[in-house]
This record gives C-alpha cells, structure tokens and sequence, in this order.
C-alpha cells in the first residue's frame, strides 16, 4: 500500500487528543518497504499495551506517527551501540594486561571520523580468526590505539626532564604537581548538556520547515499589526511581512534562533496557503508538512516536543489549525494553544502550558495568601491579582497602544472600542442562537446562555426556597431576611441595607434630574418617579 493511498479516518489521536484524518493503530501500513503496525511498535518499544476494548479512539496522527517512528530508530542505534560497545570490551581489557603499555584510568578523548577502515597486514593477522567489528567498534579501537600513542609520548617526555627516570603513571604525576578542589555535589553539566541538546533539536526542526516552506514566523506580541519575527519590524498586512521577509537571510534565523532559551523556545507562524517550497505541493496543516518532508524530501526530523505554533492571520476570524475551534480575540486563540501543547504540566491543576516561563506564572497562582493594598486596603489571594489591581486602578498603566494614532488603553476592550469608533474597524459581535441579543463579549454571551436559557440557579437561600444564578444576587436576597441598613447617608439620617440605593438616594442631595419627560420635559430624581408622573399625567403613554 502506497503512503499516499493510505486509509484513514476521522477523529481523536489516541496520542495527542487531535482532532483530523488518522491512521488505525491495529490496521498494517506499509512505509520506505517495511511494514508497520502502531500497536505493535508501542509494544515492543515502549513495552506498552493499549487497550482496544474500552471504547476509546484507535487512531494515530501523521506527527505522533514521526515521533514513534523516531523512538524506535533511536532504540535501535542504542541497542546496536551497546552490543558494539559490549564486545569491545573483551579486547580492551586484553589489550590492557599488556606490560608494555602502562595503566592510567584517564581516557583521552578525541573526535574521530568515520571512515571505512582500511586493514594493514598486520591488522589482518591480529584479527584472524575472529568476526569482523562494525564501524563502530572500529572507531573505538582507534580511539584505544591513540590512547595508548598518548601515553608512550607522555612518558618518554618524561624521562628525558627527569634524568630518565619513569613515572609510576601519568595520573600520579598530576595529583603531585597539583592539589585538586572537591568538587560540589550534583551534577550541573548534565542537565546544561541535555538542555543543549534540546535546543539543537528544535533548532533543527525549525529551520527544516521554516527554509522548505511558505511559513512566516512572527513574534509573540500581538497589536493592531503583524511583527516580523527577525526584527520585529510591524506590519498591518501579512502579505507585506512575507514580502518583507523575503529580504532577511538563513544566517539571520540562525542567530535568532540561537538566542532563545531551550525552555522558552517557541515559534509562532503563520500557515495560511501552506505549501511545500521544494516541489510546491499543497499541505493542509503544519503536521502534514512534517510527514511530506520526511517522506517525500527524505528530510531528517529530529524526535522533540513540537515548539512552532501554527497560526491563520486572517482579520477579525479566530481559528484554532489543531482542533478548529472559534475564539473571540487573538489573545484567547493564544491561551487556547497550551491545551495542544502542554510540554509543561502543573501538578496541582493539571493545566498544561506550552514555555516553562508561562507554567512558572501559572505556579504562583496556587501560593494563595493574604496580599492587601496599601492605597485601598484591598485583599488579593495572590501578588499577581495584586499587581494587576494596582496597575490598573492605582496606576492607570496603559499597555496597549493604537498602531494608527498612537493612543494608549488600559485594556484590550477599550483598545477595540476605539477601534470601531475612531479607525472603522468592524466591531466583534456574538448573537445568541435562541433570541435576537448581541454582545461584544464572548462571556457575555455565555452568561446570557446560562442565566435565561438554561436557567441555571446555582446559589440557594438557606432561610426560604429562593434560588439565584449569580452570588451577587444572593447576596442582595439576603438583606430580606437580616434587615441590616448598614450603608448611611452622611448628610441626613437615613440608611439603607444596599449600596445601590443609597447611591440613587444621594441625587436628592445632588439635584440630579437625569429622568426626564419626553412629553412635557419635567425631570425627576428617581425613575420611579417618571413612571408615576406619566401614569397620572400621560396614561396614552402606558402600553
């Protein structure tokens, strides 16, 4: 069966949860002339059995088939090393007994190619009668053999300083001539040298796909305009950022690349009209895109956490490319991106993030204490809601800025308000399936859903058989039953037991007419008030 023709159908990964076409794991594949069953190969790489039986999804994607079939090359190399290694040491240690070379426990490394190897006539008689060693166990026994040319070059220089005299070995010489630290406990180079690795790995798999395709990589932080990723130049269009970016070189990715941190390495791209630049083929998604150059361009995948994040920049339309999801804002789309991505996972919660930076905000959240303000003596559960208020309320921090006349908003809201009323741009509106209400935000809309169409009433009295949907409300229920008037107005004797109404108290004081006639122009206080002038004096105005 061709990798082309191959049967697929719809659903969930098993693996990654992915919605798409899939491969079954039970049915057999062919690929590069062998055959594969994924439920085979899980068994006996990662001695894994999946369970068939319990109504669960029995297909794989194209990405989590790449990975698996890279565990298992990888599995193989380690194996096949290890026998090398295995019967290769059999002959170091016969080759060690020999007087004529001397012990030392240090072994001198040094970087060998490998080449085939090329028997002398002595070799040939050396190895007669025993199998012939693969390049491998070659190269360790050059790496012996360079040892040993070491040590006999050490030890006649040696002689000739110290009237000719010879040293017991090499490594007693340097513990006499020098007096070695303790050296801390832990071990800081591995972890420095498997985060290194890491991070050639995803270099690797970034540059692949970004110099063999369509893709334009942007950077993380989103406006009212698309910045480049090489250096950060903003553009309103992403036909001109691709265009732009056209003018920047691979030495220049390089370089950025190398910049980034292994734990925070992350790529956004953009994949609208993916295609594959060496053969100009139509692909549907970034996953695809791995499989068509590993199959077809024969490209080498290194196996790691996927770390580029498709995106579609297209205004106004917020699509998840994995799941298809629907998303009001950019930002939510972006948040919504750690759910396929989750290369760190939080234990408390089980939220999982794509940058072990955005896990390590997330990790704060669940120190919960008592954090107060010192202007308005306000209490916040974590120093992140605390440093929020204060920038907000306190601060009037503006983070956001207008691209096109440079005005400052404190929030994504009122930045798109501004946006719609100064600069034209359509505004985002959410309809209710069910009635005619619009809203410009997606939780109100959810809000609207749960309150006056699923009539959710969550909140219940505990004094009668009152029940509500929001704690608020509860909360003003309540004042029934108490009859606390705790809220009093500072310039006569009365008192209320809601905040509100002692607010539409205050307008007596205030003068504030705000509810006018629309017939005769006389303005009251209170609205109640308007309704009993018009009742009495315009009942045709009564419906």
């Amino acid at each position: 069966m061709n990798e082309s023709e191959v049967n697929t159908k719809y659903g969930e990964c098993r693996c990654c949860f992915a919605l798409g076409n899939h491969r079954d794991l039970m049915e057999e594949y062919e690929w590069n002339g062998t055959r594969e069953i994924y439920f085979q190969i899980f068994l006996e790489c990662f001695n894994v059995f999946l369970c068939t039986k319990t109504g669960k999804s029995n297909l794989i994607c194209t990405s989590c088939v790449l990975r698996l079939r890279d565990a298992t090359s990888f599995k193989k190399m380690v194996l096949e090393a290890e026998r090398s290694l295995t019967s290769c040491k059999v002959k170091q240690e016969d080759s060690m007994t020999d007087p004529e070379i001397p012990s030392s426990s240090t072994m001198l490394m040094v970087e060998v190619k490998c080449e085939p190897n090329v028997s002398s006539e002595s070799n040939d008689d050396s190895m007669h009668g025993q199998e012939e060693l693969d390049p491998s166990s070659m190269l360790i026994m050059e790496c012996v053999e360079i040892k040993r040319e070491a040590d006999v070059d050490f030890e006649t220089k040696y002689a000739e300083q110290n009237d000719g005299s010879r040293p017991e070995s090499k490594d007693q010489v340097k513990v006499k001539n020098s007096n070695p630290k303790k050296k801390r406990p832990g071990t800081p180079g591995k972890v420095k040298d498997k985060n290194r690795m890491e991070k050639l790995a995803y270099i690797h798999n970034t540059r692949l796909i970004i110099e063999n395709s369509n893709v334009a990589p942007f950077k993380p932080k989103y406006q009212n305009g698309f910045p480049c990723f090489y250096c950060s130049k903003i553009f309103q269009d992403v036909t001109e950022m691709k265009q732009h970016q056209q003018s920047h070189t691979k030495t220049e990715l390089k370089t950025i690349l190398y910049t980034l941190g292994a734990e925070a390495f992350i790529i956004y791209v953009d994949v609208t009209d993916l295609k594959c630049t060496i053969c100009n083929e139509e692909i549907p998604n970034l996953a695809e895109l791995k499989f068509h150059l590993v199959k077809k361009h024969k490209k080498k995948m290194q196996a790691c956490p996927d770390r580029m994040v498709p995106f579609k920049l297209t205004p106004n339309i917020y699509e998840c490319q994995i799941c298809n999801g629907n998303f009001g804002t950019f930002g939510a789309m972006e948040r919504h991106m750690n759910v396929h991505f989750r290369n760190y996972i939080c234990k408390e919660c089980g939220t999982g993030y794509v940058t072990k930076s955005r896990f390590k905000v997330h990790s704060k959240q669940h120190n919960e204490g008592s954090y107060e303000c010192e202007t308005c003596k306000k209490v916040y559960t974590t120093p992140l809601k605390l440093k929020k208020h204060i920038d907000l309320v306190h601060k009037m921090v503006k983070r956001l800025k207008c691209m096109k006349c440079g005005e400052r908003f404190v929030n994504y809201f009122k930045q798109q308000k501004h946006m719609v009323e100064e600069h034209g741009e359509a505004r985002l509106e959410y309809k209710c399936n069910f009635c005619d209400k619009i809203f410009d935000r997606k939780y109100l809309l959810s809000t609207h859903m749960k309150r006056d169409h699923l009539e959710q009433r969550d909140f219940k009295c505990e004094m009668c058989s009152y029940t509500c949907f929001a704690k608020n409300d509860l909360k003003y229920h309540m004042v029934k039953h108490n009859g606390s008037r705790i809220f009093e107005c500072s310039l006569c004797d009365k008192s209320y037991a809601r905040k509100k109404t002692l607010r539409e108290h205050m307008r007596i004081h205030n003068d504030d007419r705000r509810y006018a006639c629309q017939v005769c122009g006389q303005a009251f206080v209170q609205n109640c008030s308007l309704k009993g002038h018009i009742k009495t004096h315009h009942p045709e105005l009564q419906v």
